[in-house]
């Protein structure tokens, strides 16, 4: 397997196909980059280098017990840029993804990259605060780790439902579609899955999102269930100067798979420009 060894010693690995522009993405909780396949393959077959990570805790990456945040997140991507040399970059995060790269840049800043896109994505902040009154309250969360502690296999059967808008009327969503969130899911450690919880949903984004100074698109279903439009993607793209904004009426969270077709051209057209 190809892997990248982190400072703390956690082995990332990492799918690197095709030649061109690099364009990296980084996947949703608790997935792992299988995920990002039907992107990597249209773009690998479209003249780009596609390349995408399993986080640690995640797929292949090693089970890690520490760094299980937002921080190191960002610095195994770091890191991933630095072994591999990548430059002119697009980065493509979706949901959890879409935190580590806007972290990404925040730590980082935007030297290596070109342009930047994110996909339901969980900027600038999930949990209801005083300053966020229009988030998740914390209820939500504690509930996905109670689920995670527990019967995590059937809790990951009963949020793969939502997260790809099964439970909407006329949803066309296969089975295939719905047993391999189950799949990836499992593959996650439990202990990274549980803490990341924490890490996507009480992480502030927004000094992160201030600093973006490259192009940016910002995509996002209207009835994402998982992460709410109104209080992720329109709040980011007020924050993000010049911010490209695609909204796809009753997509859900995982727009990627259900609207494939259309993600992957619009992707196409933006890396075009």
């Amino acid at each position: 397997m190809s892997t990248i060894t982190t400072a703390d010693g956690a082995q990332i690995f990492y799918k690197d196909w095709g030649s061109g522009q690099p364009v990296v993405f980084s996947h949703g909780w608790p997935l792992s980059s299988d995920a990002w396949d039907g992107q990597l393959l249209f773009l690998a077959q479209h003249g780009y280098r596609a390349i995408a990570h399993d986080r640690r805790g995640h797929g292949r990456s090693t089970q890690t017990s520490q760094g299980n945040d937002m921080n190191a997140y960002a610095d195994d991507l770091a890191a991933l840029f630095e072994t591999l040399d990548l430059r002119d970059a697009v980065l493509v995060g979706h949901s959890t993804g879409g935190g580590e790269v806007v972290r990404y840049l925040g730590r980082h800043g935007s030297k290596r990259v070109a342009k930047v896109v994110l996909i339901a994505a969980v900027p600038p902040i999930m949990l209801q605060t005083d300053a966020n009154p229009e988030g998740l309250p914390m209820k939500v969360f504690d509930d996905i780790r109670a689920g995670l502690a527990g019967d995590r296999s059937q809790f990951y059967k009963d949020l793969a439902v939502q997260f790809y808008g099964a439970n909407r009327p006329g949803a066309q969503v296969s089975a295939g579609t719905l047993e391999q969130f189950w799949l990836w899911s499992m593959q996650a450690g439990t202990k990274a899955a549980y803490e990341c919880v924490k890490a996507f949903s009480e992480t502030d984004f927004t000094a992160d999102l201030e600093t973006i100074d490259i192009p940016t698109l910002v995509l996002h279903g209207e009835d994402d269930q998982i992460v709410p439009v109104k209080d992720s993607a329109k709040k980011s793209a007020r924050i993000i100067r010049g911010a490209k904004e695609i909204y796809y009426p009753g997509a859900p969270h995982g727009v990627t798979a259900t609207h494939q077709d259309q993600v992957n051209n619009d992707l196409l057209a933006f890396l075009l420009r």
